[in-house]
């Protein structure tokens, strides 16, 4: 199948909140069968998509360290989660017919595979979703940072980040009325003015190999496909 878009294979990047819905924790099986619905249109479309996906819905590496854990254990406890989450849309995309493999950034054998470059690329080839979990493999590192990672990996065209608002903007548009919406930025003006869309780190890495950031609301029906068209709201970061 031909692409219709521009971008041939991308990396959407999901915050485990994303995966809450209504409730204050967990996974709820609603959003998830939804978010799937949207990957699967744009695997339909001829896109070769990979996955990474937070944990905030589960756990938080630095809110278990302001609670007092040690920094490298609360990062390995986020990472396990992410493997979670993973698992969550592995399962809700199988149940619509789209072929997906999780790839853990460290061994897990008898959950899912290990990470392998070579392995992954191959899987998407063959028309199936890859979710990576586990992050990085390594604490203080994001799954920001790991999206940025493993989209300069992939050799991806772009990665998108799924969020709660439909792009950036100056301020928290569900805070001030008056907030307003980017509709392009440069990685330079991201770092410059602290906006939040992506750790400083994973900015740095998605500029240095020229991989544009498509910030976007997932929450939106069929916005995902949209926006790889050129038509949906959100806003390009890009040199």
């Amino acid at each position: 199948m031909t692409a219709v878009t521009q971008y041939k294979r991308v990396l959407l990047k999901l915050s485990g909140e994303a995966l809450m819905g209504e409730q204050d924790y967990g996974i709820s099986p609603e959003v998830v069968k939804r978010v799937a619905e949207e990957i699967k249109s744009v695997v339909e479309m001829g896109t070769e998509v990979c996955l990474v996906v937070g944990a905030g819905n589960i756990f938080r590496g630095m809110s278990g360290v302001a609670s007092g854990f040690d920094r490298t254990s609360a990062d390995h406890m986020g990472m396990l989660a992410t493997v979670m989450n993973s698992l969550a849309m592995q399962n809700a995309l199988e149940q619509m017919g789209i072929d997906t493999r999780v790839q853990s950034a460290f061994p897990i054998a008898s959950v899912c595979e290990p990470y392998i470059r070579r392995k992954a690329i191959r899987h998407m080839e063959k028309g199936r979703v890859v979710v990576f979990a586990a992050g990085t493999g390594n604490p203080f590192f994001t799954t920001d940072s790991a999206a940025a990672l493993r989209a300069a990996e992939m050799g991806c065209d772009a990665i998108l980040k799924g969020t709660q608002v439909d792009g950036v903007y100056n301020a928290d548009p569900k805070l001030d009325p008056n907030a307003v919406k980017y509709d392009t930025l440069t990685y330079m003006d991201v770092l410059k003015n602290d906006l939040k869309v992506m750790d400083a780190s994973a900015i740095s890495l998605a500029r240095e190999n020229d991989i544009p950031i498509l910030v976007f609301s997932i929450h939106e029906h069929d916005n995902f496909a949209k926006v790889l068209k050129g038509e949906g709201p959100h806003t390009k970061i890009c040199n």
